[in-house]
């Protein structure tokens, strides 16, 4: 596995007003693995990801991209690098099929007429890839969708475009037994094809069932970014409620290998 991180955020801080959100804040994401990003409601995740999608602009710090330091005006710049991000509402058009869905804003036309073939085509191509089975047809409405096959797609979709880091929000909260069991296989399928995925769960079983590594915010600030077989449920609890925890050694970035 590659040494060199696709993503790698150094000292980054984001204030709104007087309020100082993110407090030099590292992340890193290596190919082929899943980070995980916990912290309580207010600890800065959700400014940390838009950070990264280009939503917010950076007050300072560094913004690397496979080894190699990029500035990201919005987010067209975050996707012309291979980012994309599902967020928790999924994006997803109702009144369309999976397939218009995937396309949404990305046509291919040939001439002033949509490629109707080859869209389709692609979106079977990439589902195959990934695995999925739970759809019965790329021409299904969403609004027909069950809510782990409407994050099936959404997944799919940040995939169909050669993306090298995809950030999930949330990617199973309010699913089911199976369907959680569904969207978690996928991502773990995601990220053994090579793409380097950051997820964003409140679900710790999810985190330690999928993830490689974990990163923890506190308050703005990271408290700890270790490999998961590295620390227990406890300590990562800790982690997110104190920001430290007493017996938890060596509370830095493992490699890539970890």
């Amino acid at each position: 596995m590659s040494t060199t991180p696709l993503l790698e955020l150094r000292g980054i801080n984001k204030s709104f007003g007087v309020v100082h959100v993110l407090h030099d804040v590292d992340l890193t994401i290596y190919p082929g693995q899943v980070t995980a990003l916990v912290g309580d409601n207010g600890a800065g995740k959700s400014t940390l990801v838009k950070a990264v999608a280009g939503i917010y602009p950076l007050d300072s710090g560094e913004y690397h991209f496979d080894g190699k330091p990029v500035t990201v005006h919005g987010p067209k710049d975050a996707s012309a690098l291979g980012i994309e991000v599902v967020y928790q509402d999924l994006a997803l058009c109702e009144n369309l099929d999976i397939v218009e869905n995937m396309f949404l804003g990305r046509e291919v036309k040939t001439g002033p007429v949509l490629d109707e073939t080859t869209m389709e085509s692609k979106a079977r191509e990439v589902l195959a890839s990934l695995s999925v089975r739970t759809v019965k047809s790329v021409r299904q409405s969403v609004s027909s969708l069950s809510g782990g096959q409407r994050q099936t797609v959404a997944i799919a979709k940040a995939a169909l475009w050669n993306s090298k880091v995809v950030l999930l929000d949330e990617p199973t909260a309010a699913l089911g037994v199976a369907q959680t069991r569904q969207v978690l296989d996928l991502v773990r399928r995601l990220a053994d094809s090579g793409v380097g995925v950051l997820l964003i769960s409140h679900n710790l079983s999810d985190v330690f069932e999928v993830a490689d590594r974990i990163t923890a915010l506190y308050l703005g600030r990271v408290a700890a970014d270790v490999a998961t077989k590295d620390v227990t449920s406890r300590q990562v609890v800790e982690l997110i409620t104190t920001g430290s925890s007493s017996d938890l050694d060596g509370a830095s970035a493992p490699s890539a290998t970890a």
